[in-house]
């Protein structure tokens, strides 16, 4: 059974909503952004907004532009990633407490703090009572829902599914994430933060986002690549091993590394965890043209929904935006993109996609 992403609704830092490629890309200096917000009223209904924290009101939006360019009302499965949930819900629920001393809490912010809110908010939402899922895995979350998806299908359980990720980065979360050294001091420039001099430090931008896609078994005109087939690994010893498991993941798929067009990463910039994908370019994807996507959308827990986004497109419109490139290989017809991503050296994903009719 086929796979096709048929539509995608992207809120993120960049101007994505709606769109199937990036027309001029923003760069910013600080080390923290947070999303590009549409007209929410546009949207939705100002009562209903009003109960609605900021990630549940993106997610919401982010699935009706899906569905709407789907042409489907109802899909089949709603699965989420999301790393953090709803933090911004949780930390109103965790100051009340203090503040009021334990007193007159207000259910909404404890309710609306579980990870599987935004899911749920989502089916109450298109009044869907279908398969209903949330995965928090820190940053395998967004590949491992599309993981049960891509499970689903492969089983003939469903035939169309609204896979998103979704996680929103606080400024009181942005602060203790950065006592971690999760994030740069400084940022000179977004766009070249793989590849300027904020590639020497450590650390990575900060973003956050909303991104949907649904998936269809049905092959159209519309859709924008076919998923072939993924796979995720753990803590795996040293880079020849992984280089293995990728090896007998393409050979599985009839492929060879000589046969991917485009290798995508998840290159943040950050001197300590890029070094591995520069790693595996050099040493079984030379011939590929080696780009990056966090550069555009930031780090963040589900920040390979972004990725994906930017596979797909990549392969709807048959080109690489420059800003993305990480060498000078010219391909002159995009067929197979391997988009690779790891997780503080520990969980790693690998998701093959060729183009419709391929």
């Amino acid at each position: 059974m086929s796979i096709y992403i048929r539509a995608i609704g992207n809120i993120s830092i960049q101007d994505t909503l709606g769109k199937s490629s990036l027309e001029q890309a923003i760069a910013y200096a600080e080390p923290h952004v947070r999303c590009i917000e549409p007209d929410f009223k546009s949207y939705l209904n100002p009562m209903m907004m009003r109960r609605m924290s900021r990630i549940i009101k993106r997610a919401v939006v982010s699935s009706m532009v899906c569905l709407q360019e789907g042409g489907i009302e109802q899909p089949e499965a709603i699965i989420s990633g999301t790393g953090l949930g709803c933090i911004e819900d949780t930390e109103k629920f965790l100051s009340a407490i203090i503040d009021n001393n334990e007193k007159f809490l207000q259910p909404t912010y404890f309710i609306q703090s579980t990870h599987n809110t935004i899911s749920s908010q989502i089916a109450i939402f298109l009044k869907c009572h279908s398969y209903n899922n949330t995965y928090t895995h820190r940053g395998i979350s967004f590949e491992t829902a599309l993981m049960d998806a891509f499970v689903l299908f492969k089983t003939c359980r469903i035939h169309t599914a609204l896979v998103g990720g979704h996680d929103e980065m606080t400024p009181l979360y942005f602060v203790q994430l950065q006592k971690l050294h999760f994030w740069k001091e400084q940022v000179h420039n977004s766009l070249t933060i793989c590849t300027g001099s904020d590639s020497q430090t450590a650390g990575a931008l900060a973003g956050e986002g909303s991104i949907c896609f649904l998936m269809s078994d049905e092959e159209n005109d519309r859709n924008y690549a076919e998923i072939k087939d993924m796979q995720l690994f753990y803590n795996i010893k040293g880079s020849e091993a992984l280089l293995q498991q990728i090896e007998q993941f393409l050979n599985r798929n009839n492929l060879n590394s000589s046969d991917i067009d485009v290798f995508l990463c998840g290159n943040s910039g950050d001197c300590l965890t890029d070094p591995l994908y520069h790693e595996i370019h050099r040493k079984q994807f030379a011939h590929s043209t080696y780009a990056s996507y966090k550069n555009l959308c930031g780090e963040f827990f589900t920040a390979p929904a972004f990725g994906l986004w930017s596979a797909a497109s990549i392969l709807k419109n048959g080109k690489i935006p420059d800003i993305q490139r990480l060498n000078n290989v010219q391909t002159t017809k995009i067929r197979h993109l391997l988009l690779f991503n790891h997780y503080k050296n520990k969980n790693y994903s690998l998701i093959l996609l060729s183009s419709c009719g391929y």
